[in-house]
This record gives structure tokens, C-alpha cells and sequence, in this order.
């Protein structure tokens, strides 16, 4: 049977617009100008403890040894910015509970594979069988180089992938193919001089243009990791308890980003601008009925309540932060590390407290006492 490559393409982006993609992309599977930067990034140690990134080596870079046979990629992009989302007025609030805007609604992952199984099936009735799989962040696969040679979008300073006219808020998601389709062009860098992704990082994550070090990311420490996290982050950390898109929310091609069309991934109520104490105070049986179908989930409880005590630790002193702390402690060790840390911050904050209503002879004595300085300095 004859194919028609150049038809079939059109074919496909539309079928992908109709299963929802914003845009749909193809590209060749050459990857091999991002192996030595992989390379690099990886005896750097940038990926922390994501053992599985350096596990699997190359092979992230080369398709079709992941899946044999294959010749192209087919790249998609799925908008995820939920209307109201009001983020930016959450980070404000240091009693609210911040959570990166992916994350508030359902997980996804399993919805962008159904599609691309989806649109696989679709090209398979019309040009029979062939070799494909779909992958959604689920495999040793680069998808943001793919997306760029795609022509999706550009990779920012950041490390994320930019479209102008969507900005960075979109899934990724991959096809991999056996037909020799036509490729699309990428697309031109516009970052330009631009830097505030970089100089907005809260603990200078992007050691340098397009690389991360996962070790100081917020992102990979309150999901990835799952230890204990250092103290130099934690006062930085602030009250995001999931995630983190400082890079994403000064990003000026954010301004013009489109709103998802999917309500899955609209904001839950159970976890939009929540209290840290309403979260905190949630049991594992709770914590798995909010977040079932969510993302958040496979972090687990306690991962979710160390998280939680350090964002308590920094936020303003409150009674019933420091009392839910203290009935918290002595179930785990490695939350318990959190909560002394978070119990000590807020004592000091109680303490300030004291000290701001007492007369300004009386305060003064304090300073210099704390100093250990002599009265009469």
C-alpha cells in the first residue's frame, strides 16, 4: 500500500486538535547534540537523587532504542492554566498553602496517553499497522529537545519549553513512530537578553542558561526528593508545599498564555489556596481521598507533611500551628526533623512577638542581652 506522508501529516494535526492538543508537532530522532550536555549535566550530579536519570544513560537520547523500529516522533502540547488561577496572590499569603498550578487538578499523565493512544489508533485505520508508542514523562526519552526540534516551542533559560503564543504552561507529550513522515521546522530562541527566570529562582536553581541543579530546584526537593531536605533551603522554600513556577510566573511570555480547555485540570477545591493548618492536619486517609487521580498523591503522607511543617515553620506565629506541630511529633523520624525546626521557628516568632509589645528601654536591654554584649554597650 502506497502512502501518502504528506497527507497523512495534515491528518494527523488535525486529529491531534481534535483529541485536544494545542498544537502537534514531528521531528527525526537525532538527539545526538544533546548527549554530551546530558553527559555532562549528569556527572555534575545535577539530577540529585533522581538515580533512574543516569541509570538508564543515553538511551534518553536515543528513541529508537527505546523503541525499535522508530524514525519519528510525533511531539504534542496539551494547555494546563486554569482560569483564576490566582497563584501569584497565594505566595502572598504565607498562611495558604501554595501548590504548583499542574498539580491542582487530576494527574496528567494517564489522560494525555488515552489521546495519544487515541490518535495512534486513528492512524492506524487509516494506514493499517505500524510500530508506535506513547509516552507522557513516563520514559528515558529527552521530550524537551524532541518538542523544540517539533517545532512546539523553543527551550527557555529555564529549561522549559516556550511557545509564543502559550507561553510555558503546557504538558508534553510523545508518539513514537515507525512511518517517515515530514518533519516540522523549530522555531527561533526569543529569550533573548531576558534573565528573570534565572534571577528570580528562590534558591538559584539555574546555575546557568537552560541547566538545572535538581539538588537547590523547590520543585524537585518538595516532590522528587524524599529526604531530609536542607536547611539552607527551607526558609526559601517558603510556603510552597508542591512545586514551584517563580521561573514560569515572571516569564514575560506568560502574559499572553492560553487557559486549558480540559476542566480536569481545573483547580480543586479541596486544595486551591488551602490554610497549612486545614492540610496539615489532614490524616493518610484524607490525604489519599483528596488527592486521588491527582499528581500529588504518589509523594505520599509524610512526604506531604514534611513538606507542610516547613511551610508552618515559615509562616507568621500562630497558636494553633505551633500546637499541630507538637501533637504531629513522634510518629516518624524524618517528619519529626521538620517539625522541631518548624516547632523552633515559630517559638522564636512567638518570642518576637513578646518582645515588640514590652517597652522600648525593656526591648533595648533584650537586643544587647541576646547580643552578649555588656549593659553598657
Amino acid at each position: 500500500m502506497s502512502i501518502d506522508y504528506t497527507a497523512l501529516t495534515q491528518k494527523i494535526k488535525q486529529w491531534g486538535k481534535e483529541l485536544g492538543f494545542q498544537q502537534v508537532g514531528i521531528c527525526d530522532i537525532d538527539l545526538k547534540q544533546h548527549e554530551a550536555q546530558l553527559q555532562r549535566w549528569l556527572e555534575a550530579e545535577y539530577h540529585g537523587d533522581m538515580d533512574w536519570m543516569a541509570r538508564h544513560g543515553m538511551m534518553r537520547a536515543r528513541p529508537a532504542e527505546l523503541q525499535p523500529g522508530t524514525v519519528r516522533v510525533i511531539s504534542v502540547r496539551m494547555n494546563y492554566l486554569p482560569p483564576d488561577a490566582g497563584f501569584a496572590q497565594t505566595l502572598k499569603q504565607p498562611l495558604k498553602a501554595y501548590i504548583s498550578r499542574y498539580a491542582l487538578g487530576r494527574d496528567y499523565h494517564k489522560l494525555i496517553r488515552n489521546r495519544l493512544k487515541r490518535l495512534g489508533q486513528l492512524i492506524e485505520a487509516e494506514v493499517g499497522q505500524f510500530g508506535h508508542r506513547p509516552f507522557v514523562d513516563s520514559a528515558p526519552i529527552l521530550e524537551r529537545p524532541l518538542a523544540e526540534k517539533a517545532g512546539l516551542g523553543w527551550t527557555g533559560k529555564h529549561s522549559l519549553n516556550l511557545n509564543d503564543n502559550s507561553g510555558s504552561w503546557f504538558f508534553l507529550g510523545e508518539l513514537l513512530i515507525d512511518l517517515p513522515l515530514p518533519v516540522d521546522t523549530p522555531v527561533e530562541n526569543q529569550c533573548g537578553k531576558c534573565v528573570a527566570c534565572i534571577t528570580s529562582c528562590p534558591t538559584g536553581a539555574i546555575v546557568k542558561e537552560g541547566v538545572i541543579d535538581a539538588r537547590r530546584c523547590i520543585s524537585y526537593l518538595t516532590i522528587e526528593f524524599s529526604g531530609v531536605i536542607p536547611e539552607d533551603f527551607r526558609e526559601k522554600i517558603g510556603n510552597r508545599i508542591y512545586g514551584c513556577d517563580d521561573c514560569q510566573l515572571v516569564c514575560p511570555f506568560n502574559r499572553f498564555s492560553e487557559l486549558t480547555e480540559e476542566t480536569d485540570y481545573h483547580c480543586r477545591d479541596t486544595l486551591y489556596q488551602q490554610d497549612l493548618l486545614t492540610l496539615f492536619q489532614w490524616d493518610e486517609k484524607s490525604f489519599l481521598k483528596y488527592t486521588e487521580g491527582s499528581a500529588i498523591r504518589r509523594i505520599g503522607h509524610i512526604q506531604w507533611l514534611r513538606n507542610l511543617a516547613i511551610a508552618i515553620g515559615n509562616a507568621p506565629y500562630d497558636a494553633d500551628l505551633l500546637d499541630a506541630l507538637s501533637k504531629r511529633s513522634g510518629f516518624n523520624e524524618l517528619l519529626d526533623i521538620h517539625i522541631r525546626w518548624a516547632m523552633t521557628k515559630q517559638q522564636e516568632k512567638r518570642a518576637e512577638l513578646v518582645i515588640d509589645v514590652l517597652p522600648s528601654k525593656t526591648k533595648r536591654l533584650i537586643r544587647i542581652v541576646e547580643r552578649g554584649l555588656p549593659r553598657d554597650a
